[in-house]
């Protein structure tokens, strides 16, 4: 079951969305090059591999807060299952990317 307070990653910009504190599709991606690029930043002195976990163990943290106090999950394996599904995606969709 999925709760309309779920939040997906944006594929196209919605003005009235925006205009309530939710990041459009460039937006969002601008946000995102910004934690990447501070992780570049760290690579100069710490591995790669490194960084990745840090990265993985602070987005685990933070969707831990957002499903148990911002929007009160109230099945917490569903909400493992929908950001496992939405990593899985994110990660397939980058592995395709020749740019990547």
């Amino acid at each position: 079951m999925k709760f309309p307070n779920w939040h997906d990653r944006p594929e196209q910009f919605s003005p009235g969305e925006a205009a309530n504190g939710k990041l459009d599709g460039h937006h969002f991606i601008q946000m995102a090059d910004q934690f990447i690029s501070l992780a570049n930043k760290r690579n100069r002195k710490v591995d790669a591999t490194e960084i990745q976990m840090v990265m993985l163990f602070a987005a685990a943290r933070y969707a831990a807060h957002v499903g148990k106090n911002v929007i009160e999950a109230p099945d917490h394996e569903e909400f493992i299952k929908h950001m496992a599904g939405q990593y899985a995606d994110m990660l397939r969709g980058h592995l395709a990317d020749p740019n990547v």
